[in-house]
């Protein structure tokens, strides 16, 4: 039989949880997945609460998307074998009274400091098991904030290296341009 890759086993893990999550959604995170789905999971810098949050919101909510899903996991899974080298980080997980208020700003924009250390968080693999990247909160600001995808943004926070007047920059080059486009034609 044919080795799996691992966004394949990824999209498989995926789908198979959400119909165990239907048949009991009161199951732990801890204890949803088996011994060799968390040993996958730690292939790609994955916790097991992490997958779980999407199978969730999916599950509830439709949202996020399997393939959105995945793309955030390629993200995570590069940051985690090239950046991180491979090794899960030490630093204590980050937790909803760490992270900024909804109503913190940069550039007088509300909750962009929040999903900035959200997606730091997220591609050190420190977010605590309750928090979620992408949860419906970070979907709407960025999708009316430059009407960016999540695993673009956490790309975007993984390229800035911990510079965030880069991502504030590009947050607001990304406002612009919608806003252009959004805009009625000039009348003649």
């Amino acid at each position: 039989m044919a080795r799996m890759e691992w966004n394949d086993h990824f999209i498989s893990l995926f789908r198979e949880a959400v119909e165990r999550y239907h048949l009991n959604p009161q199951t732990p995170a801890e204890q949803f997945y088996l011994p060799e789905e968390k040993d996958f999971l730690k292939t790609i810098g994955y916790q097991a609460a992490e997958m779980h949050g999407y199978v969730r919101e999916y599950a509830e909510k439709g949202a996020p998307s399997p393939s959105t899903a995945l793309l955030i996991a390629a993200v995570r899974r590069h940051y985690f074998l090239n950046a991180m080298r491979g090794m899960s980080g030490t630093a204590k997980p980050i937790t909803a009274a760490d992270l900024p208020k909804e109503t913190d700003e940069f550039q007088e924009i509300p909750y962009l400091p929040r999903i900035i250390r959200k997606a730091e968080a997220k591609l050190f693999g420190i977010l605590a098991p309750d928090i979620m990247y992408g949860d419906e909160k970070d979907r709407e600001f960025l999708r009316t904030h430059g009407n960016f995808h999540l695993a673009d943004f956490l790309q975007l926070a993984a390229a800035a290296r911990s510079d965030r007047q880069r991502l504030v920059s590009a947050v607001l080059a990304a406002m612009n341009h919608q806003q252009e486009t959004q805009a009625p034609p000039a009348a003649r």
